[in-house]
């Protein structure tokens, strides 16, 4: 038999890990932008946020900041992303044009 709360429980749960994984986003950029291990390991972080809702990226090749907790990414792929935390605090993740 299938447990309904656990299923009901699932999407709570990965909104809740993008968030933290997006909270995390203005204090590095903070702390030293222009270092190339933070930058990397910001592409990282983008990169995961985007898999976590389930949308082709791959690896993300560059990241323009626009506003605190609101990203824009260019995947090595072509495809390109804006990453924003909307004002409920829900990480929101959507394709933009070429």
């Amino acid at each position: 038999m299938i447990d309904r709360s656990a299923l009901l429980a699932q999407p709570l749960r990965l909104a809740a890990r993008m968030a933290a994984v997006l909270a995390l986003f203005p204090a590095a950029l903070l702390a030293s932008p222009t270092f190339a291990a933070e930058d990397e390991a910001l592409k990282k972080d983008m990169a995961s946020v985007i898999a976590l809702q389930g949308l082709p990226c791959g690896q993300v090749e560059t990241v323009k900041v626009n506003a605190p907790s609101d990203y824009t990414c260019q995947c090595k792929d072509g495809n390109r992303y804006r990453v924003y935390m909307n004002p409920a605090g829900r990480v929101i993740v959507e394709k933009q044009n070429p």
